[in-house]
């Protein structure tokens, strides 16, 4: 117990940069395939755990609130937190990230989340529990990006992004297993079973994860992701801890020794150009997005296929109740594949292709609604209505996916440096530029929990306009 105790108070230490343990003439290639198997097995973890909970309760609303309570209150408890999170650490923390302490922190809030959802039946205190893990994933997800900056070259950060994405991806159809595994234990023994999860998190950081200065003897010609050659390589930073406990100093060594934090117009500067690059299209890419999974996808629904008429479709459908569950496992795989793409060596899509996803997203999400409302092809041919939405919502999820892990990368691949910049300074930027982000995704889907209500509602009154009652026996 007194050895792990030692190697987490030296990984505590680490934070600030310690000195290179590598030699001067570099890894091996089997060392350097091995740190970075650890470090994408690490961040696929972080992403997994981190948003497991998240689909967990997603999964288990039905369970967690009585039956006369809307289903819209877990959704908008289960995000807003998170946004709060993410709009206040990256724009209001001032000064360094001391990453274990955090991470610590977002284990103790998750943990204690599940277990007040657990152990309390009344639907206030499981609001709150609720709350507290959403806010607890809202800051891991931009603790862990923000984390992947410190790796180099850019090679390497952008391996730590694509695992990270790949292991967001795998929490969708981990979380939705899990609870139909756990759900037969109630929600009292499920989701306390769940709240073990969490602690995977520190656990990985501590033994698993390569400390970034491992990978500073790695040469690399890597090019920033515009094709420009980086303009300043990697300096390792004094240890943090020691700067603050150092002994008393004079007022003039104070001048060069003060601690470094962005202003608000410095991160204003920083952040207004990523507004229109990366911002908006991560917006629009959730705001269609969730508005399709919440708002249309509960009315995609058609009579009970027979297995004279469609025998695959019939041994998948069971009742009208089945569409729904289906379109989100459909869209949760494939969100999981195109999340995947980079880790599985598929090239990124270029900076000016960043947009594509959210327009192809605002077409589906067009024809979806059309398709809902007044039948595309028809009523009586749902055969081809069925493969016709199981295809549209599959695009859906590929964009979704191609969006989140794109955007990610070309901000991590991102040239940062500037030569004389004092390092402390540019790594405190380039951790504000990729954690700034986490805002627009958290708002697409914030405001879409907020249209699906009446999008539902009005295309369920429009599909019984035309004689389709389905809608009304769910």
């Amino acid at each position: 117990m007194n050895s792990i105790s030692q190697h987490i108070a030296r990984r505590l230490e680490s934070e600030g940069g310690i000195e290179s343990l590598v030699d001067d003439d570099g890894w091996s290639k089997p060392e350097r395939r091995k740190l970075l198997r650890r470090l994408g097995v690490s961040f696929f973890l972080f992403g997994l755990i981190n948003n497991v909970l998240y689909v967990i309760i997603l999964s288990a609303a039905l369970d967690l609130v009585p039956p006369s309570t809307p289903k819209g209150i877990i959704a908008f408890c289960n995000i807003f937190p998170a946004l709060v999170a993410k709009l206040g650490w990256p724009y209001l923390l001032k000064g360094r990230i001391r990453y274990a302490r955090r991470l610590v922190g977002c284990t103790a809030i998750s943990v204690g989340g599940m277990m007040v959802v657990a152990l309390f039946d009344t639907l206030y205190m499981r609001l709150l529990g609720i709350c507290l893990a959403s806010f607890s994933s809202g800051l891991g997800e931009l603790t862990f990006l923000q984390l992947s900056t410190r790796y180099h070259p850019p090679s390497v950060a952008g391996h730590s992004v694509g695992y990270f994405a790949s292991g967001t991806g795998g929490a969708g159809l981990a979380g939705a297993f899990l609870w139909w595994e756990l759900r037969g234990l109630g929600v009292r023994l499920g989701v306390g079973f769940s709240s073990i999860l969490p602690f995977v998190i520190p656990v990985t950081y501590f033994f698993i994860l390569p400390r970034p200065d491992k990978f500073s003897a790695i040469s690399s010609d890597d090019e920033d992701a515009e094709g420009a050659p980086l303009t300043a390589s990697y300096t390792r930073l004094p240890n943090e801890e020691a700067v603050e406990e150092s002994v008393p100093i004079t007022e003039g060594e104070a001048i060069a020794t003060a601690p470094i934090a962005l202003s608000m117009q410095d991160k204003w500067k920083l952040a207004k150009p990523m507004l229109t690059k990366y911002m908006l299209p991560l917006f629009c890419v959730y705001l269609f997005e969730y508005t399709i999974n919440q708002g249309i996808s509960p009315t995609l629904v058609y009579p009970v296929p027979t297995a004279d008429a469609h025998w695959l479709i019939s041994h998948i459908i069971h009742s009208i109740r089945d569409y729904y569950p289906l379109w989100q496992l459909v869209y949760q795989t494939t969100v999981f594949l195109s999340r995947s793409s980079i880790t599985l060596g598929l090239p990124p899509l270029p900076g000016r292709l960043l947009s594509l996803p959210a327009i192809v997203q605002g077409f589906i999400l067009t024809i979806l609604a059309f398709e809902s409302a007044v039948g595309i092809l028809g009523d009586e041919n749902e055969g081809m209505s069925f493969a016709f939405v199981f295809l549209l919502i599959s695009i859906e999820g590929i964009c979704g996916g191609l969006a989140y892990v794109n955007v990610f990368y070309r901000i991590n691949q991102e040239k940062h440096d500037t030569p004389g910049e004092d390092p402390e300074r540019a790594k405190q930027e380039r951790e504000f530029k990729i954690g700034s982000i986490g805002l627009a995704d958290s708002t697409g889907i914030l405001i879409a929990s907020l249209l699906a209500v009446p999008t539902e509602i009005e295309l369920c009154r429009a599909q019984v306009g035309r004689g389709k009652m389905f809608c009304k026996s769910l």
